[in-house]
């Protein structure tokens, strides 16, 4: 297949790519490259993929010198008439949206930046993959959607009518959005509500990396709502596992949308998550114990009975396994960058 994946330099979009080239398939990645965490990061996944930094510049398309199936274009979504041109020359098999503005509290203080990435950007996508038809177009959606929601485990056929974050409601109106198209245009599209995603590469805004640094450093970690806080940790492996299966069964039926819890379905008190990480750190952490931060919700927990009946999808990594593996990648990224 020939794939697009957006949001390419980022946590998610890296990970995949390396499974989707390594399975033959010919990729072209997308990604504006923001500035809502250190840049640095985000080159040094697309220098993993083959990317030099030096050639990347806006709109222009940069091959691999690692993988004869890749080439990367520094794009956003807002970006219309160059996504058309995109979708016009290339005639993609598949799209993988990962791209957004992501971040439940930064959505408090920068809204505008989400209406632009997640609803916009969005838009204009579904407009590619309606007049330049894919088979499948494969989206990011979030376990925030579920907002308050109180009944565990979170099931697909829960309302989500109440969004706790702006973050969450772009994502709800994503989901809305792609079955308008599916039903108005026949654009076959999957929503994956994400579930706290942890691992190698990661995002330096999340829990795993916040934690570790602080930790390492001997700084206080801001623990919220007194550690009373219970989430879904998956790792990448398990996520990109589900994903890339997901990609092989586009929906189908008079309105072929759907949507699927992607978690591990073992919710973790975040207590335990933070001893866990400070037995493999082999450091102590000291904790600043807050009070709830608004958008934040008590706990996550996936229901993934509907994912692993279509797809046969469970995840297999411990929580003890994936902080292994994470604080490896960690003390060499970090060591790296000292250097």
């Amino acid at each position: 297949m020939k794939i697009l994946v957006t949001g390419a330099a980022g946590f998610i979009g890296f990970h995949l790519i390396n499974r989707l080239l390594a399975e033959g398939h010919e990729v072209v990645g997308l990604d504006c490259i923001n500035d809502y965490y250190d840049v640095r990061l985000k080159y040094a996944r697309l220098r993993e993929a083959g990317i030099p930094e030096a050639e990347v510049a806006d709109g222009r398309v940069v091959r691999s010198v690692k993988h004869a199936g890749y080439r990367f274009v520094k794009l956003a979504l807002e970006e219309r008439e160059a996504l058309q041109q995109l979708f016009a020359g290339e005639h993609f098999t598949a799209v993988v949206n990962l791209a957004a503005q992501a971040g439940v509290r930064y959505s408090l203080e920068n809204p505008y930046a989400y209406i632009d990435s997640n609803v916009v950007g969005f838009v204009n996508l579904l407009e590619c993959c309606r007049h330049y038809p894919v088979g499948h177009l494969l989206y990011a959606s979030s376990s925030s959607v579920y907002g308050g929601n109180t009944k565990v485990p979170f099931s697909e056929e829960d309302r989500v009518d109440h969004p706790v974050s702006l973050y969450a409601a772009t994502k709800k109106a994503d989901e809305l959005m792609a079955h308008v198209y599916a039903k108005l245009y026949g654009v076959p599209s999957t929503g994956l509500r994400f579930f706290t995603v942890y691992g190698p590469w990661g995002r330096p805004d999340m829990a795993p990396m916040l934690f570790s640094k602080a930790i390492l450093a001997g700084e206080p970690i801001k623990v919220f709502n007194n550690g009373d806080l219970s989430r879904d940790f998956t790792y990448i492996d398990d996520i990109i596992e589900g994903t890339v299966r997901v990609l092989a069964h586009a929906p189908q039926g008079e309105v072929p949308a759907d949507l699927f819890n992607i978690g591990c379905g073992h919710p973790v008190q975040l207590m335990d998550f933070i001893h866990t990480l400070e037995e493999t750190l082999g450091r102590k952490a000291v904790m600043r114990m807050l009070p709830m931060q608004a958008g934040d919700v008590h706990t996550t927990y996936a229901d993934t009975t509907k994912l692993r009946q279509a797809v046969g999808y469970s995840p297999s990594t411990s929580l003890k396994e994936g902080i292994g593996r994470f604080a490896a990648w960690y003390r060499s990224w970090t060591s790296a960058c000292s250097e």
